[in-house]
């Protein structure tokens, strides 16, 4: 778990008790819980400003995590500007069947895009708390993990040179492709699933056109409908994995939506300009025990959860507030305990969440498989939901996430 430095570094190395390397909501949010304890960090990102605060990804939020930001103060503006969600829909057969999810659970979803959720970070860890930050980064280097003294090599996109930091920990935050996946010891446990489909994701200049998440579930494969914003609509379409987004023309696109979120009762979809299209191949990862020496990973850097169940954000959240809190009590108080437990409660949640992520994925891709067994499976599933009040309620505290706890 140690690298050698490509090039002798320049100057006196920095000292800094924690580096967090990746600026998305994991990371901003431990440094903002460590600024607020006044333990001093610096947070690593490769990319500029500008470009983690406009990057489009996740948008939905469960209750239990929009609390937890709102405990440390994070939350102002999301609570401001956020959509609540109370249902969302099952369209199948040309029918449709609203789910209530928190009359079930008396909790809803916040709808509130990421790239707005990291500028708010952005801001308050940086421009609020004065938390040290670093865009533009290159060739980050981690040193000696499995000591009692680790460092952090970076070069600044400021001077071109390159610098040293010397530290107590390392937050690994920087997703599947960082660094912190790339230095990964003999020792770790890679746990992978992959579910044999693409979705094309894609970002829609057109207002929602319901008022809750749509899940198609059709022969032609699975369609979802996720507002953004008033005027952004998020859509996914099942494809093949590994698909060209070039095959889907705009006018493949939305014909292929409107066939499968048709519903007799419902006008045709808002169409609008196209402006991403890509494909994602439909897989998830865990990585065990997500503690190596000195490095805690934290969010997709640590595992990763398909779009499927709209975990993602989520879990990175969790993780953020475990590894933030245990910093703290460590760095602050000499408090062990939640370091040492760090990994495994984080754990419980996340193979929860993936459990839950295959369950539904049974339920989306199982009528498009060609396999008769799999979709009469699939509309068993779909029949009990809706007349079932205890498959209801189970339903209901997955898909809210109130079945697991920390």
């Amino acid at each position: 778990m140690t690298s050698s430095l490509p090039q002798p570094a320049t100057g006196a190395p920095e000292r800094c008790p924690v580096v967090i390397v990746g600026a998305g909501p994991a990371g901003l949010t431990i440094g903002s819980i460590l600024r607020a304890a006044g333990v001093d960090c610096l947070v690593l990102e490769t990319e500029t400003r500008e470009f983690i605060e406009q990057r489009p990804r996740a948008g939905v939020l469960e209750e239990w995590a929009v609390r937890g930001l709102q405990r440390r103060g994070l939350a102002d503006n999301l609570l401001e500007r956020a959509q609540l969600h109370t249902e969302c829909e099952f369209r199948f057969g040309g029918e449709r069947f609203r789910f209530s999810y928190t009359e079930l659970t008396g909790q809803h979803h916040f709808i509130y895009p990421q790239q707005f959720l990291v500028t708010d970070l952005v801001r308050e860890y940086a421009d609020v708390r004065c938390g040290r930050i670093r865009f533009g980064v290159r060739d980050v280097q981690l040193l000696d993990l499995d000591t009692s003294r680790p460092s952090v090599s970076y070069i600044s996109a400021e001077t071109g040179q390159r610098e040293v930091v010397e530290c107590d920990f390392v937050a690994g935050c920087d997703g599947a492709r960082g660094v912190t996946r790339t230095i990964l010891p003999a020792t770790a446990e890679i746990s992978r699933h992959d579910y044999g489909v693409g979705w094309l994701a894609l970002l829609a200049e057109a207002p929602p056109s319901n008022d809750c998440v749509v899940f198609g579930i059709h022969p032609n494969g699975f369609a979802g409908h996720m507002a953004r914003s008033p005027e952004v609509t998020r859509y996914y379409l099942e494809c093949p994995p590994g698909d060209d987004p070039e095959n889907w023309s705009h006018e493949r696109v939305w014909s292929e939506l409107q066939q499968r979120l048709g519903a007799t009762d419902r006008p045709p979809l808002t169409e609008g300009r196209l402006i991403e299209k890509r494909v994602l191949d439909m897989h998830n990862y865990v990585v065990e025990p997500m503690v190596f020496g000195r490095l805690f990973l934290a969010g997709d850097a640590a595992h990763l959860t398909a779009p499927i169940a709209a975990k993602g954000m989520n879990l990175a959240l969790h993780d953020a507030y475990l590894l933030g809190d245990a910093l703290v009590a460590y760095l602050t108080k000499g408090e062990e305990n939640g370091l040492d437990t760090y990994a495994q409660t984080c754990l419980r949640r996340v193979w929860d969440y993936q459990e839950f992520s295959e369950w539904l994925s049974g339920v989306y891709h199982g009528t498009s498989s060609g396999d008769p067994y799999r979709a009469g499976t699939t509309f068993a599933r779909l029949r009990r939901l809706f007349t079932s009040p205890a498959a209801a309620a189970a339903f209901a505290e997955q898909y809210l996430g109130t079945a697991s706890t920390y």
